[in-house]
């Protein structure tokens, strides 16, 4: 009942008729508020009320403190030519414009209230992209302003057909957010579930798109990310091209791709750079180098504890006596050393720039080789271990790296107690969860299950381009063909 009430009390604030002494009101303890009258020779007065941490100050002066003072007509309109100027009616509609950055002008001559928004851009300027490297192609990388990342998309797709819909999110953050999509290419049900699911999302803060993405995912509980985030305008732009759609949020530079398959995760921008060959040949790597970083300790610790017969005797020999002082089983070594594997991942992602890298190397170099003295793990698990580290960083998505760590874990305690048939037994759990997922009620595992044949020049290898004639039939394009036939 109370909030009922409270809720009816904020509705009629917002609807409440525009007055100076209301905004003061709302304004009081603001640090950072300020209201500034100037009057004009004729004797007509304004009063300009604003934000100044919000605003462009200089911009001020220039387009409006300017213009008005010293223009002969009295319509505010008329004399403002920089700058767009509202007209507004309300304190809900003032109290919005003032914390979005506007300048709200009050003309006692004619006792009418105006916004002009002058936003004080500040922001960093377009660098590399740290996440997603590569050595050829596009260097740039989206920003935490909004309007420049549509900027960098819309320069690599100039073309109307390239449609946008800003919506908000956040009942206290007013989050920002622009959907973007190729009219007559994605399908327009991808647009319509994307909007659904904006529009139901129900909470206070928004800070970063993953957020977004928490709220907008088919299966929240998988730890498989639905949505692929990116810091890159050309893929941005070759997601839109192929019939995807993207979700762009104010102040973060990493932007939602959707709807997403498995394999997408899989592709790096250098595929559509190097010759098809070669490119064909590093996302096969990937794939191998995934099921290495989740099957290679599992494997080690299945083979010495319950199938040491199917090793051959050399290899038998290399491990009885490398583990033949060791304390601990198989398994606990392998936990012990994964561990610290983790915990030294983490450090050097929080440590300095300069500092991560020595720390990285250093600590896997000292701590690897003091264990092997020690006697806390063998030889051959230090090799596997950096191998299968090595591994798990081809795969391009991070999240997906994250994800490579819980599936280990897991296939590390089934082969501790199956063996090789706790590694089978979790496979076949990875894949029929795979098969079950959905981005956008898309099938997460397509185009495998359900097959399209066709889409498979795309997916294990990158076919040849001159080839790849037609967007992906999984994405259900409404316009199928890449190329425009010449007559």
């Amino acid at each position: 009942m109370f909030w009922k009430k409270e809720k009816k009390q904020t509705l009629q604030k917002g609807q409440q008729n525009l007055s100076l002494g209301l905004l003061k009101e709302i304004l009081a303890n603001l640090e950072d508020a300020e209201i500034v009258e100037r009057q004009k020779p004729e004797g007509q007065c304004f009063t300009f009320i604003y934000i100044r941490t919000l605003i462009d100050q200089e911009r001020m002066n220039e387009a409006l403190f300017e213009p008005l003072l010293h223009c002969t007509n009295e319509s505010i309109q008329d004399c403002i030519s920089t700058s767009k100027a509202e007209e507004i009616f309300t304190l809900g509609d003032a109290e919005k414009q003032l914390l979005a950055g506007s300048v709200i002008i009050f003309d006692s001559l004619k006792k009418q209230w105006w916004s002009v928004l002058l936003t004080n851009n500040l922001g960093r300027s377009i660098e590399t992209s740290d996440t997603e490297t590569i050595l050829y192609g596009a260097k740039d990388s989206f920003s935490e302003q909004l309007d420049t990342n549509i900027t960098l998309i819309r320069r690599r797709l100039p073309v109307t057909e390239l449609k946008s819909e800003k919506l908000k999110v956040g009942s206290l953050s007013e989050t920002t957010v622009v959907l973007m999509y190729m009219e007559g290419v994605t399908n327009p049900e991808f647009v319509e579930i994307a909007k659904e699911k904006i529009n139901k999302i129900d909470f206070d803060l928004f800070f970063d798109s993953s957020q977004i993405a928490a709220f907008m995912e088919d299966h929240q509980n998988s730890i498989f990310p639905q949505f692929q985030q990116t810091d890159r305008p050309d893929v941005c732009a070759y997601s839109l091209g192929i019939g995807k759609l993207i979700i762009l949020v104010d102040n973060t530079p990493f932007v939602l791709i959707g709807p997403v398959t498995f394999f997408h995760l899989f592709q790096s921008p250098e595929d559509y750079i190097n010759r098809w060959p070669v490119a064909s040949f590093l996302r096969l790597i990937r794939y191998i180098s995934f099921i290495l970083s989740i099957t290679l300790i599992p494997l080690y610790v299945a083979l010495t504890t319950h199938h040491y017969q199917m090793l051959p005797l050399q290899i038998l020999f290399v491990l009885v006596e490398s583990r033949s002082k060791l304390p601990f089983t198989p398994f606990w070594e392998a936990l012990l050393m994964l561990i610290i594997l983790e915990i030294i991942k983490e450090a050097s992602l929080r440590m300095p720039t300069k500092s991560s890298q020595t720390l990285g190397v250093i600590g896997g170099i000292v701590i690897g080789q003091a264990a092997v003295e020690a006697g806390f793990a063998s030889k051959v698990l230090i090799v596997l271990v950096g191998v299968s580290a090595i591994a798990s960083f081809l795969v391009p998505n991070y999240l997906m790296t994250k994800a490579n760590t819980m599936i280990q874990f897991v296939f590390l305690l089934l082969s501790s107690f199956l063996g090789v048939f706790g590694i089978a037994l979790g496979m076949i759990i990875i894949l029929a969860h795979l098969n079950s997922l959905t981005s956008l009620r898309q099938p997460y595992f397509a185009p495998v299950a359900p097959l399209y044949w066709k889409d498979w020049i795309d997916l294990f290898i990158r076919g040849p381009l001159t080839k790849m004639k037609t967007r992906p039939d999984h994405l259900h394009p409404f316009q199928k063909w890449r190329y425009s036939k010449r007559r």
